[in-house]
């Protein structure tokens, strides 16, 4: 008997996430590089992420040289993209940094650290855009999944705190607070599934 799937997240129906959904109204354009051993990941965070901005796009693969929708990005947001990715000489994000010049879209790669290193080295292109990094104080709460990473956060998380930064959110104010709440309420979801 083949399982029903949830139209929106498409997830099984018994696992949808659709009531975890928080729309945030985004400044700042995400798109989403996803590595294809990531899109049917049920522990993945990137499907209640961009189901909850209201501006970001996903788009799968792991090179992205030749992509079309790639290329029309750099286009439209001409000199004004960056990416999230912690290599030496990024911008290090961090709550008191008001001089950040933000970008109009931020790419993000979603994978695990050593398809993400792979993907940000097999795309010339990202390695030429600005890069920002987060501050290595930021404790995660991504709980269903392991890491050897230090710190290690999930691809919303980063985003979160990224776009907290870069729009300029106080602490008191974030925008992004109920999608980081919505995030911990997923993990405890996604634990429910685990037998004991």
């Amino acid at each position: 008997m083949t399982r029903a799937y949830c139209l929106k997240c498409e997830r099984p129906e018994k696992s949808c996430i659709c009531h975890l959904v928080t729309p945030v109204d985004n400044d700042i354009h995400v798109v989403i590089l996803q590595h294809p051993l990531e899109v049917k990941q049920s522990k993945g965070s990137v499907t209640l992420l961009h189901q909850s901005l209201k501006s970001s796009q996903v788009i799968v693969g792991e090179n992205f040289n030749d992509n079309l929708e790639v290329q029309l990005l750099l286009k439209q947001y001409d000199q004004q993209c960056a990416v999230l990715y912690p290599c030496d000489d990024a911008t290090v994000l961090r709550e008191d940094n008001s001089d950040i010049n933000p970008p109009k879209c931020l790419f993000i790669l979603d994978g695990t650290w050593k398809k993400a290193y792979k993907m940000f080295m097999s795309n010339i292109w990202l390695q030429q855009l600005p890069h920002f990094t987060l501050a290595n104080d930021i404790v995660g709460q991504y709980q269903i999944r392991k890491t050897t990473k230090k710190n290690a956060l999930s691809s919303l998380e980063a985003c979160c705190y990224a776009l907290s930064v870069l729009e300029h959110q106080h602490s008191g104010v974030n925008r992004y607070q109920p999608l980081l709440t919505s995030f911990v309420a997923f993990n405890h979801f996604q634990l429910s599934f685990k037998p004991n």
